[in-house]
Protein backbone atom coordinates (compact mmCIF):
# COMPACT_ATOMS: atom_id res chain seq x y z
CA UNK A 1 0.00 0.00 0.00
CA UNK A 2 1.26 3.38 -0.77
CA UNK A 3 0.19 5.68 1.78
CA UNK A 4 0.75 9.68 2.08
CA UNK A 5 0.56 11.55 5.35
CA UNK A 6 -0.31 14.87 4.45
CA UNK A 7 0.28 17.88 6.94
CA UNK A 8 -0.62 21.66 6.27
CA UNK A 9 1.59 23.83 8.84
CA UNK A 10 2.03 28.07 9.36
CA UNK A 11 4.83 28.87 11.43
CA UNK A 12 5.37 25.88 13.68
CA UNK A 13 7.88 23.78 11.37
CA UNK A 14 9.48 22.60 15.10
CA UNK A 15 6.52 20.66 15.73
CA UNK A 16 6.17 19.61 12.41
CA UNK A 17 10.29 18.36 12.35
CA UNK A 18 8.99 16.24 15.60
CA UNK A 19 5.91 15.07 14.11
CA UNK A 20 7.98 13.46 11.01
CA UNK A 21 10.48 12.35 13.32
CA UNK A 22 7.59 10.30 15.27
CA UNK A 23 5.84 9.18 12.38
CA UNK A 24 9.03 7.44 11.09
CA UNK A 25 9.34 5.69 14.17
CA UNK A 26 6.03 4.34 14.61
CA UNK A 27 5.58 3.18 11.21
CA UNK A 28 8.81 0.89 11.49
CA UNK A 29 7.12 -2.37 12.02
CA UNK A 30 4.34 -1.73 9.51
CA UNK A 31 3.87 -3.75 5.86
CA UNK A 32 3.41 -0.27 3.77
CA UNK A 33 4.89 2.47 1.75
CA UNK A 34 4.73 5.87 2.99
CA UNK A 35 5.52 9.44 2.28
CA UNK A 36 5.07 12.42 4.06
CA UNK A 37 4.14 15.94 2.24
CA UNK A 38 3.88 19.08 4.30
CA UNK A 39 1.92 21.72 2.87
CA UNK A 40 3.23 25.07 3.51
CA UNK A 41 0.33 27.95 4.07
CA UNK A 42 2.47 30.86 3.20
CA UNK A 43 4.53 30.48 6.78
CA UNK A 44 6.15 33.76 7.71
CA UNK A 45 8.66 32.32 9.64
CA UNK A 46 12.14 30.36 8.34
CA UNK A 47 10.69 27.21 6.76
CA UNK A 48 13.15 24.49 8.37
CA UNK A 49 12.34 21.19 8.53
CA UNK A 50 14.88 19.52 10.90
CA UNK A 51 14.29 15.63 9.94
CA UNK A 52 17.29 12.97 10.52
CA UNK A 53 18.01 9.71 10.11
CA UNK A 54 14.37 9.10 8.46
CA UNK A 55 14.47 5.00 7.77
CA UNK A 56 10.83 4.36 7.27
CA UNK A 57 9.47 7.29 5.31
CA UNK A 58 10.26 6.72 1.29
CA UNK A 59 9.85 10.21 0.37
CA UNK A 60 9.48 13.96 1.81
CA UNK A 61 8.02 16.80 0.24
CA UNK A 62 7.72 20.51 1.11
CA UNK A 63 4.62 22.75 -0.71
CA UNK A 64 5.30 25.88 -0.66
CA UNK A 65 2.22 28.50 -1.03
CA UNK A 66 2.41 31.62 -2.34
CA UNK A 67 -0.66 33.31 0.16
CA UNK A 68 -2.03 32.03 3.22
CA UNK A 69 -5.55 30.57 2.45
CA UNK A 70 -5.70 28.95 6.50
CA UNK A 71 -6.17 25.41 7.58
CA UNK A 72 -9.07 23.51 5.89
CA UNK A 73 -7.97 25.25 2.51
CA UNK A 74 -4.69 24.42 2.82
CA UNK A 75 -5.78 20.80 3.14
CA UNK A 76 -8.04 20.79 -0.01
CA UNK A 77 -5.66 21.87 -2.26
CA UNK A 78 -2.83 18.89 -0.90
CA UNK A 79 -5.32 16.66 -1.80
CA UNK A 80 -5.89 17.93 -5.44
CA UNK A 81 -2.27 18.15 -5.61
CA UNK A 82 -1.61 14.59 -4.16
CA UNK A 83 -4.45 13.33 -6.57
CA UNK A 84 -3.18 14.60 -9.81
CA UNK A 85 0.43 14.49 -9.20
CA UNK A 86 0.97 11.58 -7.26
CA UNK A 87 0.95 7.42 -6.84
CA UNK A 88 -1.03 6.79 -3.55
CA UNK A 89 -3.97 4.46 -2.05
CA UNK A 90 -4.57 6.47 0.61
CA UNK A 91 -4.21 9.88 2.16
CA UNK A 92 -3.77 10.54 5.90
CA UNK A 93 -4.04 14.01 6.67
CA UNK A 94 -3.23 15.36 10.12
CA UNK A 95 -2.54 18.29 11.74
CA UNK A 96 1.07 19.16 12.21
CA UNK A 97 1.32 19.78 16.20
CA UNK A 98 1.25 16.59 17.71
CA UNK A 99 -2.14 16.51 18.49
CA UNK A 100 -2.51 13.79 15.80
CA UNK A 101 -0.93 11.38 17.82
CA UNK A 102 1.64 9.24 15.20
CA UNK A 103 1.37 5.93 17.08
CA UNK A 104 -2.26 5.69 15.88
CA UNK A 105 -1.23 5.43 12.28
CA UNK A 106 -1.03 1.65 12.97
CA UNK A 107 -4.75 1.22 13.66
CA UNK A 108 -5.48 3.14 10.34
CA UNK A 109 -3.63 0.24 8.89
CA UNK A 110 -5.48 -2.51 10.67
CA UNK A 111 -8.42 -1.66 9.76
CA UNK A 112 -7.45 -0.82 6.20
CA UNK A 113 -6.80 -4.57 5.78
CA UNK A 114 -10.47 -5.25 6.98
CA UNK A 115 -11.73 -2.64 4.96
CA UNK A 116 -10.13 -1.70 1.90
CA UNK A 117 -12.55 0.23 -0.16
CA UNK A 118 -13.64 2.39 3.04
CA UNK A 119 -12.59 5.42 4.41
CA UNK A 120 -11.48 5.66 8.20
CA UNK A 121 -12.39 8.54 10.40
CA UNK A 122 -9.83 9.44 14.13
CA UNK A 123 -12.91 9.46 16.40
CA UNK A 124 -12.02 11.69 19.12
CA UNK A 125 -12.55 9.82 22.29
CA UNK A 126 -10.30 11.58 24.68
CA UNK A 127 -9.20 15.20 24.35
CA UNK A 128 -6.00 16.96 26.26
CA UNK A 129 -7.60 20.53 26.45
CA UNK A 130 -8.76 22.53 29.50
CA UNK A 131 -12.76 21.55 30.81
CA UNK A 132 -13.86 24.71 30.10
CA UNK A 133 -12.45 23.82 26.40
CA UNK A 134 -13.87 20.08 26.76
CA UNK A 135 -17.88 21.72 27.67
CA UNK A 136 -17.34 24.26 24.20
CA UNK A 137 -16.48 21.73 22.01
CA UNK A 138 -19.05 18.96 23.36
CA UNK A 139 -21.57 22.46 22.53
CA UNK A 140 -20.72 22.74 19.51
CA UNK A 141 -21.10 18.66 18.18
CA UNK A 142 -24.41 19.38 19.67
CA UNK A 143 -26.05 22.50 17.88
CA UNK A 144 -24.04 20.98 14.66
CA UNK A 145 -26.19 17.76 15.39
CA UNK A 146 -29.54 19.67 15.80
CA UNK A 147 -29.25 22.17 13.03
CA UNK A 148 -27.29 19.30 10.21
CA UNK A 149 -28.51 16.17 11.53
CA UNK A 150 -24.89 14.89 11.81
CA UNK A 151 -22.56 13.65 15.42
CA UNK A 152 -19.32 14.88 13.73
CA UNK A 153 -16.85 13.56 16.35
CA UNK A 154 -14.08 13.82 14.09
CA UNK A 155 -11.36 16.31 12.58
CA UNK A 156 -8.41 15.74 9.96
CA UNK A 157 -6.98 12.65 10.98
CA UNK A 158 -8.51 10.73 9.08
CA UNK A 159 -7.29 7.66 6.49
CA UNK A 160 -8.88 8.59 2.81
CA UNK A 161 -9.66 6.08 0.36
CA UNK A 162 -8.63 6.97 -3.92
CA UNK A 163 -12.30 7.00 -4.18
CA UNK A 164 -13.28 9.64 -1.37
CA UNK A 165 -10.28 11.68 -2.45
CA UNK A 166 -11.74 12.22 -5.70
CA UNK A 167 -15.19 12.90 -3.78
CA UNK A 168 -13.80 15.61 -1.57
CA UNK A 169 -11.70 17.42 -4.74
CA UNK A 170 -15.18 17.34 -6.74
CA UNK A 171 -17.17 18.84 -3.74
CA UNK A 172 -17.06 22.51 -3.25
CA UNK A 173 -17.44 22.63 0.46
CA UNK A 174 -13.96 20.60 0.97
CA UNK A 175 -12.70 24.48 0.14
CA UNK A 176 -14.63 25.53 3.39
CA UNK A 177 -14.30 22.48 5.69
CA UNK A 178 -12.52 19.18 5.82
CA UNK A 179 -14.60 17.22 8.19
CA UNK A 180 -17.86 18.76 7.35
CA UNK A 181 -17.21 18.07 3.43
CA UNK A 182 -16.29 14.63 4.06
CA UNK A 183 -19.57 14.04 6.54
CA UNK A 184 -21.29 15.22 3.48
CA UNK A 185 -19.58 12.98 0.87
CA UNK A 186 -19.41 9.69 2.59
CA UNK A 187 -22.07 8.19 4.76
CA UNK A 188 -20.84 4.82 5.22
CA UNK A 189 -17.20 5.67 7.48
CA UNK A 190 -15.09 3.58 9.93
CA UNK A 191 -14.42 4.62 12.92
CA UNK A 192 -11.11 4.18 14.88
CA UNK A 193 -10.58 5.64 18.35
CA UNK A 194 -8.83 8.44 18.67
CA UNK A 195 -7.29 10.35 21.38
CA UNK A 196 -6.35 14.30 21.19
CA UNK A 197 -2.82 14.44 22.08
CA UNK A 198 -0.89 17.66 23.40
CA UNK A 199 0.82 19.77 21.32
CA UNK A 200 5.01 19.34 21.52
CA UNK A 201 5.43 23.44 21.49
CA UNK A 202 3.64 26.48 22.06
CA UNK A 203 0.09 26.56 23.34
CA UNK A 204 -2.74 25.16 21.28
CA UNK A 205 -4.23 27.34 18.20
CA UNK A 206 -7.53 26.48 18.81
CA UNK A 207 -8.91 29.41 20.84
CA UNK A 208 -12.54 29.93 21.49
CA UNK A 209 -12.91 32.40 18.51
CA UNK A 210 -11.49 30.08 16.23
CA UNK A 211 -14.04 27.01 17.65
CA UNK A 212 -16.69 29.33 16.56
CA UNK A 213 -15.55 29.35 13.21
CA UNK A 214 -14.75 25.53 12.80
CA UNK A 215 -18.33 24.86 14.14
CA UNK A 216 -20.19 27.62 12.01
CA UNK A 217 -18.30 26.17 9.06
CA UNK A 218 -19.28 22.83 9.33
CA UNK A 219 -22.73 23.53 9.94
CA UNK A 220 -22.95 25.70 6.77
CA UNK A 221 -21.78 22.79 4.60
CA UNK A 222 -25.29 21.47 4.98
CA UNK A 223 -26.86 24.76 4.68
CA UNK A 224 -30.21 23.73 2.88
CA UNK A 225 -31.13 21.34 5.84
CA UNK A 226 -29.89 23.94 8.51
CA UNK A 227 -32.38 26.48 6.72
CA UNK A 228 -35.20 24.12 6.54
CA UNK A 229 -34.28 22.99 9.92
CA UNK A 230 -33.87 26.92 11.83
CA UNK A 231 -37.76 27.66 9.54
CA UNK A 232 -39.30 24.58 10.99
CA UNK A 233 -37.79 25.70 14.72
CA UNK A 234 -38.89 29.23 14.09
CA UNK A 235 -42.35 28.14 12.90
CA UNK A 236 -43.40 25.79 16.20
CA UNK A 237 -41.75 28.69 18.59
CA UNK A 238 -43.66 31.25 17.02
CA UNK A 239 -46.96 29.09 17.45
CA UNK A 240 -45.89 28.40 20.74
CA UNK A 241 -45.61 32.10 22.11
CA UNK A 242 -48.12 33.55 19.68
CA UNK A 243 -50.03 34.20 22.57
CA UNK A 244 -47.45 35.76 24.60
CA UNK A 245 -45.19 37.70 21.76
CA UNK A 246 -43.35 40.54 23.29
CA UNK A 247 -39.90 41.87 22.87
CA UNK A 248 -37.64 39.31 25.68
CA UNK A 249 -40.51 36.25 23.70
CA UNK A 250 -39.23 37.09 20.42
CA UNK A 251 -35.24 37.23 21.00
CA UNK A 252 -35.16 33.44 19.84
CA UNK A 253 -36.89 34.31 16.57
CA UNK A 254 -33.98 37.14 16.18
CA UNK A 255 -31.36 34.96 16.87
CA UNK A 256 -32.75 31.89 14.39
CA UNK A 257 -32.82 34.91 11.46
CA UNK A 258 -29.59 36.10 12.60
CA UNK A 259 -28.05 32.36 12.63
CA UNK A 260 -29.60 31.74 9.41
CA UNK A 261 -27.75 34.80 7.35
CA UNK A 262 -24.24 33.94 8.65
CA UNK A 263 -24.41 30.37 7.63
CA UNK A 264 -25.84 31.48 4.29
CA UNK A 265 -22.69 33.92 4.47
CA UNK A 266 -20.15 31.73 5.76
CA UNK A 267 -21.56 29.25 2.89
CA UNK A 268 -20.32 32.03 0.36
CA UNK A 269 -16.29 30.06 1.19
CA UNK A 270 -17.97 27.42 -0.73
CA UNK A 271 -15.64 28.31 -4.39
CA UNK A 272 -15.22 25.53 -6.46
CA UNK A 273 -13.72 28.23 -8.96
CA UNK A 274 -10.89 29.04 -6.30
CA UNK A 275 -10.53 25.50 -5.30
CA UNK A 276 -10.06 24.14 -8.90
CA UNK A 277 -7.44 27.17 -9.29
CA UNK A 278 -5.96 25.97 -6.12
CA UNK A 279 -2.56 24.64 -7.15
CA UNK A 280 -1.60 27.99 -8.77
CA UNK A 281 -1.34 29.10 -5.47
CA UNK A 282 2.07 27.03 -5.19
CA UNK A 283 5.42 28.76 -5.46
CA UNK A 284 7.61 25.86 -5.31
CA UNK A 285 8.29 22.16 -4.30
CA UNK A 286 10.89 21.20 -1.87
CA UNK A 287 12.37 17.17 -2.66
CA UNK A 288 13.77 16.99 1.18
CA UNK A 289 14.06 13.29 1.05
Amino acid sequence: MNIIILIPVFNDFKSVSKLIEEIDNNISDLNSSFSVIVVNDASTEEKILETKNLNNINSLKLINMRKNRGHARCIAAGLKHISENENFDYIIPMDGDGEDRPEEIKNFVEKIKDNPNRTIVGERVKRSESFIFKICYFLHKIITLTFTGKFIKFGNYTCLTKKTVQKLIEEKSTWSSFSGSLAKTEINLIKSPSIRGSRYFGPSKMSFLNLIKHSLSIIAVFKTGVIFRSITFYAIYLIIIAEYISIITAIPLALIIIFGLVILKISGRENMTEFNNSLTNISDIDILK
